[in-house]
């Protein structure tokens, strides 16, 4: 027996390849609309959007202000007078057809399931999510997607975990490893929650001490390790 009975998968970054999907969304609503994607204008919404996600992070806006605020913000930026609200709208419908997975992570995936309960933890659009999860093949192997927007509290929030182990009954919290890309939502949030956790660091990232997880990894390929050992 592996030292973990269920394994909590962030969506975006860990098994999902985000970037490649949200660039892909971002070009179209942006050609829709007239803006080229060139490197700056590009670089403009990431860096509003981040800072939006940060603060939602720090439980300081909710979801849906994040939303609108981040084409809102977008627009006195670089110019523009489109409707922020069907903006975003259009945006999240080009990335719900984005399900690429991160190298690994499928193979990583089809290890596990055999062995242990698998989910998906994740904050997001909740139609967005799952359509994503719903075309991939990570469909039949994961049966557990747990949606901010549904929840009702955004990780790291004590309440999103609460939520998430009411689900999963008999799962016991100590059994249970968060594997995620940040260091906020998905490794402190877990560890506060009475998990172990992992973070997947491919970019080698400094981890400040307070946000030491478990365990690191650079890559997918050594978690099933951890995990089943």
């Amino acid at each position: 027996m592996g030292r973990y009975d269920c394994v909590l998968f962030d969506a975006d970054n860990t098994l999902f390849d985000f970037d490649r999907a949200e660039r892909e969304a971002l070009r179209r609503v942006l050609e829709e609309r007239d803006y080229p994607l060139t490197p700056e204008i590009e670089g403009c919404y990431q860096a509003i959007n981040t800072a939006l996600w940060d603060k939602l992070n720090r439980g300081e806006i909710d979801q849906e202000t994040l939303l609108v605020e981040r084409f809102s913000a977008f627009m006195e930026a670089v110019g523009g007078a489109h409707d922020p609200v069907a903006f975003n709208r259009d945006y999240l419908g080009y990335l719900a057809q984005g399900a690429y997975l991160l190298p690994g992570a499928l193979d990583l995936c089809q290890s596990l399931a055999p062995h242990i309960v698998l989910a998906i933890a994740t904050n997001g659009v909740a139609f967005v999510q799952r359509a994503r999860l719903d075309t991939s093949p990570l469909a039949p192997l994961v049966p557990w997607i747990f949606i901010s927007e549904e929840i009702g509290y955004s990780k790291p929030q004590a309440g999103f975990f609460d939520v998430v182990f009411g689900a999963l009954e008999g799962i016991d919290r100590r059994r249970t490893v968060m594997v995620g890309d940040n260091l906020i939502s998905d490794i402190a949030g877990g560890r506060a929650a009475g998990m172990d956790t992992i973070w997947y660091n491919p970019k080698h990232l400094p981890c400040a001490p307070e946000d030491v997880p478990t365990w690191t990894v650079f890559s997918l390929e050594t978690v099933a390790e951890l995990i089943l050992t």
